[in-house]
């Protein structure tokens, strides 16, 4: 009897290693992506800067200071890393799920029934007792076979999710360090332009005695003074207010790196502070595969893909082996009497869904429009990332001769100041072409700090853009 379940059992494993071949869903492959052959104007090149390490491409030393405190203190980084901590759980728990389910349980009941009931009298006829003693100790077996190849599919799944969390947890990190880079720079430029604002400030208070001493030699008006007056005040003005801009970036970086606002210790300057010669982009196609965002999308769309292949098997019979033995007595002084208190039970059994069928179709047409879904997103990333470092590139072109363009229109207006100073003293050139040329020297020397951080921002944003940023 015992080798006739035996090959029942066998015969019921083969069965199902056959049915096994038929495997729902279908394997992932990566969608068609139209990626041009090379960004803009750029000659295709095996290397990028995408690969360089954050400490390589930002060489200073005060940035790579505040950008580490950042990967150590920011909140949104640190809720990332405890998504992909969620996601390996669910990870573990998916590996283990093809392994059958074991419950160890261990019972000791006594039943007193009514000696005027029929049991009563009969255990005390047949047995000589008033009550039944019931002892036992099993261990129960369940096994669902993996003939579909659903649980395979949920495993997918789950290794796809914890793949995008980590991908998506190096995508947050690489848009805080470009974050921190483009706020460290734009207190650099605030510096410049306090500093521009002050030196403004002296030369207007030189201004006004200038005109002050040609009104009492009767040269000039009271209006003459009082319009130097103006100009002086407007460069008083730009202090306050860049002061408290300067305050509240210096708040802001802080807060991106976790600390409480406050100041930020610095040394370097704007006007020193230099952007790499050579920024080469590599091709479209290695970008696709460096990016965290697009291949965050990509295992994403690898999920979505894994669960039509899950909810395809729920529709289909389910099959169960399941099996239970151990130790079983009347008595407790008989209990572990062997072989004799020995029992087992083995059974297979295969359930087939009826009156669910609407229901896990419509969760297998969703599954695959969110499949769908998931392609039209991870297509949509791949163009936006192409999109953001052909902008980034034309930012550093154009920028570029904005700044030539800049350094050669603050060079005009300083030596235009100097001369109409010089004009004036000797009676040559009115107080308005002195004003007039010391707000024009003002603003150039503000828009020039404004364009060399463009330029750094723009560096920053194409390495960001490429991918680079969490190595």
């Amino acid at each position: 009897m015992t080798k006739k379940y035996i090959s029942v059992l066998i015969v019921f494993i083969a069965i199902s290693a056959i049915l096994a071949a038929c495997r729902v869903g279908r394997d992932y492959k990566q969608p068609a992506l139209v990626l041009p052959q090379q960004f803009d104007d750029k000659a295709p090149s095996d290397t990028s800067i995408a690969a360089m390490p954050w400490k390589e491409f930002f060489a200073d030393t005060t940035l790579q200071r505040l950008i580490s405190a950042g990967l150590n203190g920011n909140y949104d980084l640190q809720l990332a890393v405890k998504r992909i901590e969620e996601a390996d759980a669910y990870l573990k728990a998916a590996k283990v799920a093809w392994l059958p389910t074991a419950s160890l349980n261990v019972t000791a009941n006594t039943t007193n029934p009514s000696n005027n009931s029929l049991n009563g009298t009969s255990l005390k006829t047949f047995l000589g007792t008033d009550h039944i003693e019931d002892y036992s100790l099993n261990a129960a077996v369940s096994w669902e076979i993996d003939v579909w190849g659903k649980i395979r599919r949920q495993k997918e799944a789950a290794l796809a999710s914890y793949l995008e969390s980590y991908e998506g947890a190096h995508a947050v990190q690489t848009t805080l360090v470009s974050d921190i880079a483009n706020a460290y720079y734009n207190l650099l430029m605030l510096d410049a332009q306090l500093q521009t604002a002050k030196n403004s400030l002296a030369l207007s208070d030189t201004i006004v005695q200038m005109i002050r001493l040609q009104k009492t030699a009767g040269d000039v008006t009271e209006l003459g003074v009082q319009q130097a007056i103006a100009q002086q005040q407007t460069a008083a003005l730009l202090v306050p207010q860049l002061e408290q801009a300067l305050a509240i970036q210096e708040n802001t970086l802080r807060i991106l790196t976790g600390e409480l606002p406050g100041t930020i210790a610095r040394n370097q300057r704007l006007n020193t502070t230099l952007m790499r010669d050579a920024l080469p982009v590599g091709i479209p196609a290695n970008m696709i595969s460096k990016r965290p965002d697009v291949r965050a999308g990509e295992m994403a769309l690898v999920a979505a893909n894994a669960k039509v292949g899950v909810a395809q098997g729920s529709m289909y019979p389910t099959l169960t082996i399941t099996a239970t033995g151990g130790l079983n007595a009347f008595k407790a002084s008989d209990w572990f009497t062997l072989p004799a208190s020995l029992f087992g039970v083995a059974g297979a059994g295969l359930t087939q869904p009826l009156f669910q069928h609407r229901q896990l179709k419509t969760q297998l047409e969703v599954a695959k429009i969110q499949r769908e879904e998931a392609v039209i997103r991870f297509r949509q990333l791949a163009l936006e990332a192409v999109g953001e470092v052909s902008n980034s590139l034309v930012k550093l072109d154009k920028l570029k001769l904005q700044q030539t363009i800049a350094s050669r229109q603050v060079e005009t207006t300083q030596l235009a100041t100097r001369h109409a100073q010089l004009l004036f003293r000797s009676g040559m050139a009115n107080y308005l072409e002195v004003i007039t040329a010391q707000g024009n020297s003002l603003q150039a020397e503000l828009t020039q700090a404004d364009i060399t951080r463009q330029q750094l921002s723009a560096g920053v944003e194409l390495y960001r853009s490429l991918g680079g940023g969490w190595q």
